[in-house]
């Protein structure tokens, strides 16, 4: 009877690896689980910056808003009979003005 035990013992023990160590275990399922949400979120965010530029496309093409907005920002153009004034701050050595105690 005392080999009979250990015999199923032995059986349940080798039906059990799969499961839990095997090619497709739960700590696979668990650790597909976590990259499959990472990637998830991954994509979310892409999709979200993706309608951003959508938007911005979008924009660019129907609305000229954008347009100028974007000269006037990247390629510093202004409109006829505008004026353009320039504020230059002043250059910063990298030391503190001395103070007096």
């Amino acid at each position: 009877m005392k080999g009979l035990t250990w015999v199923l013992l032995t059986l349940i023990v080798l039906l059990q690896y799969p499961l839990w160590l095997g090619k497709g275990s739960w700590l696979r399922v668990f650790d597909l689980e976590r990259q499959l949400e990472a990637q998830q979120a991954a994509n979310a965010a892409l999709k979200s910056r993706n309608a951003q530029l959508a938007a911005e496309v979008r924009d660019l093409k129907t609305g000229y808003d954008a347009l100028e907005e974007r000269a006037r920002f990247e390629l510093g153009m202004i409109r006829e009979d505008e004026v353009f004034f320039q504020v230059l701050e002043p250059a910063r050595t990298g030391t503190a003005p001395h103070t007096r105690p």
